[in-house]
């Protein structure tokens, strides 16, 4: 083999992150030898896999080990396990760049960060952990050998911006990463990591379940004053999910928790449970305390792990968790599959869609009790989670239930506090039969929207919705606890007393001229215009039909690819308005047809633009407001 050596540069996103690295603000450096175990751990299960998968693979797997070498003389830590290894291409490509979605948002974000405990999470949430090795070292040296494969690679960096690449002809089977420690006087190296005691510190509290031993040679004096070398096993490998919760400490939840996910912040929430029966599991599932930065990629990766009698199966276990909850982080390890079984034969395994629905009714149990105890947990939960949990309303039929009875939406009601739709029906008016509700990009729009008016005006609270999955769920859920959920924007609105309708009779048979020139007039833009019984203020706004398809679904369903027909809306006036009733003496008596006209678009134009609609010649709107305006000065 040649030994060809390289000299590359880091992807530039790869290279900002390192330099924040190199010059961390972040205050618990210690973390960067639990991110080197936690990915040695990952190599040993997957090598253990794949041997019991591929039959042609000849590895040794007899004696599967991370093993931790200190030199205190150079300065050096080494992490090294005899696992599945790297080719040359996969050490490029894994660590020369970081190939995640949303690397862009994630560095402005850290830059803006001016709080270290912030910027830890968002690293976490990155899953960047061979990157912290920066934190603590001058130069990283990697060498590896991927099973199978006759040669190896020597990867090293000062992390200044390059690395070297080098292929080996030496490199034993696994991966072994050596840090070269920053000299031990440096300000912020809080702990001298070339130290035995420092090191057992932190394997016992980060990395005591990790299911493989930690080795490392100790000295220790002997009895004839020379010194004997022993090689000790640092943690007890005691999977936490087959222990009862009893025996498990809170900060060994925790610790495994941030194995598992590679974040860098503690769970919201812990569920550890056991199925016994035909068909036995354990469970140790958690709820994170922040939405990863892929969270709605379509890339993004599920959280839970797979396991067969305590052997590693696949991560990302999509047959375990429905979409909507891929946010749930952890183990379930099934005591009676196939060792060889494969995603394609789980999404169809009878039991695995039996240990999937007793996973799905504990989180939303799980989530319900947070929200009853009404704690910040459950805030800071549906804050993070809930845009991803209401996908559920469409994708989950069966729990579609347990799924609304966790919802909080915004309401008119509070506008420092979201609501329940239970709550909503507690506050209903007397005699009221539906639940009002109105979508849009952000509250400010929907406050301010025209059709708000009279709900406002006669004290009707409406449901604020402004999560783009808002525009798909109300339509398919259709009702909650036996009462219609209906949109404010969309069909007859009906809040009249006796007296309103008997004044809106006498409209009808006023305006009847009017509205049906004016549905002449903008026939290529509406469907109909008619008088409204929503607005108070507004001269006009625009309705949809009551099982039309709303302009923000339409803009969804194009951007996805789909073709849809282009729906036409209804304009509505407002009678009592003066430029509507102006409109309507002039038509009457009779005015400029191009002058009616105009005044005709610009309402139109003006009920669009007030619930954030978009025009369909905006430079001809603008010019004819402009030359209405100049006749006026």
């Amino acid at each position: 083999m040649s030994n060809q050596a390289e000299t590359l540069e880091f992807q530039a996103e790869a290279r900002q992150l390192l330099q924040l690295m190199v010059h961390s603000i972040y205050s618990n450096k210690d973390v960067f030898l639990r991110e080197l175990i936690s990915n040695a751990s990952d190599a040993l299960d997957k090598l253990r896999l794949e041997s019991l998968v591929d039959k042609d693979l000849t590895v040794d797997v007899s004696d599967l080990h991370i093993e931790i070498e200190v030199d205190k003389d150079v300065r050096t830590l080494t992490v090294r396990d005899n696992g599945i290894g790297m080719s040359r291409d996969d050490v490029v490509q894994l660590i020369g760049t970081i190939a995640k979605s949303g690397t862009a948002e994630l560095l402005r974000t850290l830059r803006e960060s001016k709080d270290a405990g912030t910027s830890q999470e968002l690293i976490g949430q990155f899953g960047v952990g061979f990157y912290a090795t920066f934190m603590v070292a001058d130069k990283v040296t990697l060498l590896t050998r991927r099973a199978g494969q006759s040669g190896g690679t020597r990867w090293e960096s000062t992390g200044e911006g390059t690395y070297v690449v080098e292929s080996v002809d030496d490199a034993p089977q696994g991966t072994s990463v050596t840090v070269h420690l920053k000299p031990e006087d440096t300000e912020d190296n809080l702990h001298d990591y070339a130290a035995e005691w420092t090191i057992r510190e932190i394997v016992k509290r980060y990395s005591d379940f990790i299911a493989w031993p930690i080795r490392m040679t100790v000295e220790r004096p002997g009895e004839d004053g020379g010194t004997i070398r022993d090689v000790q096993t640092l943690n007890s490998m005691k999977a936490l999910w087959a222990r009862p919760r009893g025996e498990v400490d809170e900060s060994e939840y925790r610790e495994f928790y941030k194995h598992v996910s590679h974040d860098w912040a503690d769970p919201l929430e812990t569920i550890h449970m056991k199925g016994e029966g035909t068909f036995e599991y354990e469970a140790l599932l958690f709820i994170p305390s922040h939405a990863p930065i892929d969270l709605f990629s379509p890339q993004g990766r599920r959280g839970v792990q797979l396991y067969v009698k305590r052997v590693f199966i696949m991560d990302d276990c999509e047959a375990l968790m429905p979409n909507y909850l891929r946010f749930v982080k952890g183990v379930v390890d099934a005591h009676d599959l196939s060792l060889n079984i494969s995603r394609e034969i789980l999404q169809q395994d009878r039991q695995i869609q039996v240990v999937r629905r007793r996973l799905v009714r504990k989180v939303l149990a799980t989530v319900k009790e947070m929200k009853a105890r009404e704690t910040e947990e459950y805030r800071t939960f549906w804050k993070e989670f809930g845009a991803a949990v209401k996908e559920g309303l469409i994708d989950d039929a069966d729990n579609q239930a347990a799924i609304l009875g966790v919802v909080s939406v915004a309401s008119t009601h509070d506008p420092a506090e979201l609501t329940s739709l239970s709550g909503y029906v507690e506050r209903m008016k007397d005699g009221q039969s539906d639940i009002y509700y109105s979508t849009g990009e952000s509250r400010s729009m929907v406050e301010n929207s025209p059709h708000m008016e009279a709900f406002r005006a006669k004290g009707y609270e409406v449901l604020i919705l402004t999560d783009p999955v808002d525009e798909v769920w109300v339509e398919r859920v259709g009702e909650f606890d036996g009462r219609p959920l209906r949109s404010i924007a969309k069909g007859q609105v009906d809040l009249d007393t006796d007296e309103d309708r008997e004044k809106a009779e006498a409209d009808r048979k006023e305006f009847a001229e009017l509205l049906s020139w004016m549905g002449g007039a903008l026939a290529d833009s509406v469907k109909e215009v008619r008088l409204s019984s929503r607005l108070t203020t507004s001269p006009a706004c625009v309705v949809g039909d009551a099982h039309d398809m709303t302009p923000t679904l339409e803009k969804m369903y194009r951007a996805m690819g789909h073709e849809v027909p282009t729906v036409k809306r209804i304009l509505e006036l407002n009678p009592d308005h003066p430029l509507v009733a102006g409109l309507r003496t002039a038509h009457e008596r009779g005015g400029s047809e191009e002058a009616l006209a105009e005044t005709a678009e610009l309402l139109y134009g003006m009920a669009l633009l007030a619930e954030g609609g978009e025009l369909a010649d905006p430079s001809r709107f603008t010019r004819i407001l402009a030359d209405r305006l100049a006749r006026t000065l």
